[in-house]
């Protein structure tokens, strides 16, 4: 199911890595591959658990300073379809458990360009003052750089 994005609810972002969709397809879903790129440095990721089904948890750790590692993500997959596309969100945990503070859902699709790979993410958000709060808080630099660093890590990989 292609979902075309509410501008009141939901942020993208897109851009061509110049890697094969399944060195990034691979860089997602290896939870070490996964730790080198998913959040923006200097800050640095730790993957606590990452069942890759629906109904799977995704829960990873961040640590901004090198100091102790904080909550980031504590979610439930929802959709993981190989090599094109994976689906998360934080309004369920591992086991379809409602969480407490729900905030959105991710749609992560690959798919095949000249040049490598497009990437691109769909998130959205229940109502418009969480889709605004997460541009303010830096959705654009912090998934784009996120996908800067992805494509860095594999077209160097690859």
């Amino acid at each position: 199911m292609t979902r075309t994005p509410d501008p009141e609810l939901d942020l993208t972002m897109a851009r061509v890595i110049k890697a094969p969709r399944a060195t990034v397809w691979r860089a997602w879903t290896d939870r070490t591959r996964l730790e080198q790129w998913w959040v923006p440095a200097p800050a640095i990721c730790k993957v606590i658990d990452m069942d890759l089904k629906p109904g799977g948890s995704f829960v990873t750790r961040i640590s901004e300073d090198g100091g102790d590692f904080v909550p980031h993500i504590n979610a439930c997959f929802l959709a993981v379809d190989e090599l094109s596309r994976i689906v998360f969100t934080d309004t369920l945990l591992a086991g379809w458990r409602p969480a407490e503070n729900a905030f959105m859902t991710a749609i992560i699709t690959l798919s095949d360009h000249p040049a490598g790979t497009e990437y691109a993410a769909h998130v959205m958000h229940r109502n418009g003052a969480d889709r605004k709060m997460h541009e303010e808080m830096g959705f654009h630099d912090g998934w784009g750089t996120v996908a800067e660093q992805l494509a860095r890590f594999v077209e160097q990989t690859h």
